[in-house]
């Protein structure tokens, strides 16, 4: 159960004794226009959380149809609110209104009476969530809106909704984020910055990623989203207010464009397609126009919140507004507006958008009022039929069950040895949270030939999600088909990965079996699995496994108590190369608290700690942030490096001189596109005041390049690998650089690679693996040169059949050649990745090629 700590608390004593039509409200309600001073969506105004709290605390204490929970702190400790509106009698049985729900979506062992009593008397549960981008304003404005009519009408159509549904509301998905972005358009506004993007990410660390964290998980906040929507209340629609660009429909709704993702219930997509009509037609008979469905988002896209939810058996849908400039309007000539991808080539009658805008002002108000439709038309359709709803959660539920018994693949099973055993219970995590059911076994069994340890989980394809099973574990091939290539055969970009194998990115290995898996197995009843380290007391040292990503959190922390550490560089002695050593003499308390926190164990040596192993110190840190609205990347790396204990410096523009590098081993230049990488576009930048117009300039350049000769680090991940190629003049090229797209494609695909792990930044990886390649990405090739010698190789691609899961075109291109590289340069090193190795702190697999060049300089 949820633990909810109410800001509110709610009297219902006296309103649960009235009759249903009694909860008329009255004008006690205080309007959003009295609280603010503005009406939601004027022009050049925007209310921040801070005050949107405020109001949701005053009016849930004056209202008894809604619930007012904090869910916990955000990143940035902001309150997290979800708002549960509905009648008196309704909020006083939550908890009967949840088992309802609970028999419904996972109808195993349930009596067909008890569905049909469930069916009966079961409320429609609706979650709607607003503001995941806090760049995109209208929607937290809009929520407080459509809270206050939700409190206030007494209409026959508002008292069906409040009788026959559950409405739970995120009114700000950001908090974080739209506190940022309101305060800072509210200060810019009446000057000549008022239109000016954020300079930094709209959120602690991610930005615009807030929405690819849905299974992962990572961010309070996506962790508060996916307990209401995956575990505890799992509803039968769910909706997700965004914006879009400014220049073609107004507002997009469901259903989504081909090409559709397999393995959802037929009757999920049917639904989408269902509300969407309703919240089409809605908003056609309010006079709006330039109403798109069943175009320009595609049914496969990321497995963020709206797009993972058909696998949980919830039609799970967005609307997109088309955008202001912030909180200012926008004037649009008629021939600026165009079509879109998928679906929508010309800005044009069609059947899905029979009714286009002509041009004019665009307001925040516009997308306000077509916001507060599409949500009310939802609530709407859901309730006038609450029945037939409640009863396709049970067929759907019941039908993916049936379809995981009888299918090809019955089940997975994730064998307790593994590579990195810790990463392969985080991974088990990931599938708890969505609510997966997973069991382990107590002890060693067999299955088709193949002997698995006790501790083994397996999880079973006869259950409810079974669809999400199939994506998160299962192997996964992008369609290559008309609807995913451009007339001309150039294939068309994926709305972001072509796969989103959890168990791939975690390097964590999985066997699909085709049997049913008979051997004793207990369920994991609990939410999250926790795990705690050994000590093995003992005269000679303690060895810690290199190969766990963990153990770089243990030795960080070994650091932080002023503990020696060395490393092995070669197999033998039952050790590993990339094994950290300790020595007898540290105290066990410390190793306990370490062990506990990280679940690391510190094993028995069998020769002395003094004999064995090449001493390492802690190395200083850098790493470059900009502005420019931020780099997504450089957020999602600073998380991880906090996340595993790693202090380092955040160094600016300013910070990038050679007398400031000194301070330094070691500094990272996150992923990033060249042109915000050195702040080329000029155009873009003028958006911005001029402290916030960053860039790697050619002094800069120097700086670091001289930082590398006198014996520095320098880490580039990803595409960021191209400035210190082209500025230092390296040996490499980029292999696939010039290929066009039909000639080589990998957009979010997870490739097989063989990793030189007697190589340090390479230690603790295994022979061969998977990692993650983006479209952008490089290959490299090392130029024929005299000084081929300075050049190692930390990783390959594996030459022929390459791609694991995803979609490849042109596997000879990248075939034996080179994943990331060590180049030496004057005394120190330029360490290339061409991939990401820890993308969206997702790809546990790879996070060791980054991890080992911030503790190693061999």
């Amino acid at each position: 159960m949820m633990k909810f700590r109410f800001l509110r608390t709610v009297l219902l004593v006296l309103a649960v004794t009235l009759p249903t039509v009694a909860i008329a409200q009255d004008n006690q309600i205080t309007t959003p226009e009295e609280f603010f001073g503005f009406q939601m969506g004027e022009d050049r105004k925007l209310a921040n959380w801070h005050k949107l709290v405020e109001y949701y605390e005053l009016v849930g204490s004056q209202s008894p149809r809604m619930q007012v929970v904090d869910m916990g702190e955000t990143a940035m400790g902001n309150p997290f609110l979800a708002l549960y509106i509905s009648t008196p009698e309704n909020l006083a049985n939550l908890n009967q209104i949840k088992a309802y729900n609970n028999k419904l979506t996972d109808p195993r062992g349930i009596a067909k009476a008890e569905i049909d009593d469930a069916v009966e008397n079961g409320k429609a549960i609706v979650v709607q969530s607003f503001g995941i981008h806090s760049n995109e304003v209208a929607a937290p404005q809009t929520a407080a809106e459509l809270v206050y009519d939700m409190l206030t009408r007494d209409d026959e159509d508002m008292m069906r909704i409040l009788n026959n549904t559950l409405s739970i509301l995120m009114p700000a998905f950001n908090p974080d984020g739209q506190i940022m972005v309101a305060d800072w358009y509210n200060k810019n506004v009446g000057t000549e910055y008022e239109t000016s993007p954020l300079p930094w990410l709209y959120h602690k660390y991610i930005g615009h990623d807030t929405n690819r964290d849905a299974f992962m998980r990572n961010m309070p906040s996506s962790r508060y989203g996916a307990d209401i929507i995956f575990t505890d209340w799992k509803p039968q629609s769910y909706i997700d207010h965004h914006q879009m660009g400014a220049y073609s429909a107004r507002l997009y709704v469901p259903p989504y464009s081909e090409p559709i993702r397999p393995a959802g219930d037929p009757l999920v997509w049917r639904e989408m397609s269902w509300y969407g009509a309703h919240i089409a037609q809605d908003e056609e008979i309010h006079g709006k126009s330039g109403v798109l469905n069943a175009s320009m988002y595609s049914g496969w896209g990321h497995f963020g919140f709206h797009w993972i939810t058909p696998f949980h058996n919830i039609a799970g849908m967005l609307t997109e507004s088309a955008s202001t400039r912030l909180g200012t309007p926008i004037y649009i000539h008629p021939d600026q507006l165009t079509g879109a991808r998928y679906g929508f080539p010309e800005y044009e009658e069609q059947i899905s958008f029979p009714n286009p805008w002509k041009g004019g002002w665009w307001r925040v108000r516009d997308i306000v009022e077509q916001q507060k439709i599409a949500a009310l038309a939802l609530l709407d359709i859901s309730a006038k039929n609450r029945k037939m709803i409640l009863k396709n959660s049970y067929i759907k539920a019941s039908r993916q069950i049936e379809r995981g018994a009888n299918g090809e693949t019955k089940a997975y099973i994730i064998p307790a040895d593994q590579h990195d055993s810790l990463t392969k219970d985080k991974m088990i995590n990931v599938l708890l949270g969505q609510g997966i059911e997973v069991h382990k076994a107590p002890n060693d069994f067999t299955h088709e030939d193949h002997n698995y340890a006790a501790g083994s989980y397996v999880v079973s394809m006869e259950q409810p999600k079974q669809g999400l099973v199939r994506w998160l574990l299962g192997r996964t091939f992008y369609p290559d088909n008309s609807y995913t290539r451009e007339r001309d055969g150039s294939p068309k970009r994926p709305y972001d990965m072509s796969t989103d194998n959890v168990a791939e990115y975690m390097g964590v290995d999985v066997t699909p079996v085709a049997t049913k898996v008979t051997a004793r197995l207990n369920v994991i009843t609990d939410k999250q699995l926790t795990w705690v380290g050994n000590v093995v007391t003992n005269s000679n040292g303690y060895v810690v496994d290199g190969r766990l990503n963990d153990s770089f959190s243990a030795v960080n922390l070994l650091w932080n108590a002023n503990i020696d550490v060395k490393r092995i560089d070669k197999n033998g002695a039952g050790l590993r190369a990339g094994d950290f050593i300790v020595s007898a003499d540290v105290s066990a308390e410390i190793l306990n608290d370490i062990a506990n926190s990280t679940g690391v164990s510190f094993n028995a040596l069998s020769v002395s700690a003094d004999d064995i192993g090449r001493p390492i110190e802690r190395l200083r840190i850098g790493m470059y942030r900009r502005y420019l609205a931020g780099n997504m990347d450089e957020g999602w790396t600073r998380f991880l490096l906090e996340e595993f204990k790693f202090p380092f410096d955040q160094l600016y523009d300013k910070d990038i001189t050679t007398s400031n590098l000194n301070k330094y081993d070691v500094v990272i230049i996150p992923n990033d596109g060249m042109e915000r990488l050195t702040g080329s576009n000029e155009e873009y930048a003028e958006q911005f005041p001029p402290e916030y117009r960053s860039g790697l300039k050619d002094d800069e350049a120097e700086a670091l390049e001289e930082f590398v000769k006198k014996g520095g680090s320098l880490i580039m991940l990803g595409d960021a690998g191209e400035f210190a190629i082209d500025k230092f003049n390296l040996p490499i090229t980029n292999a696939v650089e010039d290929l066009s797209t039909k000639e080589f494609w990998a957009p979010g695909t997870t490739l097989r690679m063989k990793f030189n792990n007697q190589e340090p930044f390479a230690y603790g990886m295994p022979d061969v693996g998977v990692a993650l390649f983006l479209r952008s990405n490089d290959v490299y090739q090392v130029r024929n040169n005299t000084r081929n010698y300075r050049v190692s190789r930390i990783a390959s691609y594996v030459d022929r059949d390459i791609m694991e899961s995803g979609w490849l075109l042109g596997e000879d291109h990248i075939a034996s050649k080179a994943v990331a590289v060590s180049v030496q340069h004057g005394n120190g090193k330029v360490i290339l990745t061409g991939i990401r190795p820890q993308f969206r702190a997702q790809t546990h697999g790879t996070f060791k090629l980054l991890f080992n060049t911030l503790v190693d300089f061999e």
